[in-house]
């Protein structure tokens, strides 16, 4: 049974930081790229950031470039998402995903950026 777990949302202030985690389990972690998506009420989900298989390529979108960092440890099925200097439009559910033969989702996270 596939999962995905994500986890480490929250509520913190603007200027602050959190860190999401994500738990795989169910399939061959190591050989699926993986994503963080963020979604809001009445918006399409937006890609936040991805990483290669190994780890050795990511790529962010452009709002959250220089201020999240995504990793993953393929020893623990796990992938991260860093994320310094929140703003209060970072405010989302954020969700981890798949990407392979077969898409998977997580269940999402809420991150509330507010003072």
């Amino acid at each position: 049974q596939v999962q995905l777990v994500e986890s480490g949302g929250g509520l913190v202030q603007p200027g602050g930081s959190l860190r999401l985690s994500c738990a795989a389990s169910g399939f061959t972690f190591s050989s699926y790229a993986m994503r963080w998506y963020r979604q809001t009420p009445g918006k399409e989900r937006e890609l936040v950031a991805g990483i290669s298989t190994a780890g050795r390529i990511t790529n962010y979108a452009d709002f959250v470039k220089g201020r999240f960092t995504i990793s993953r440890d393929n020893g623990k099925n796990t992938v991260y998402l860093q994320m310094n200097s929140l703003k209060s439009e970072d405010t989302a559910v954020y969700y981890c995903m798949a990407r392979g033969p077969y898409d998977y989702w997580g269940q999402g996270t809420q991150v509330t950026v507010s003072s």
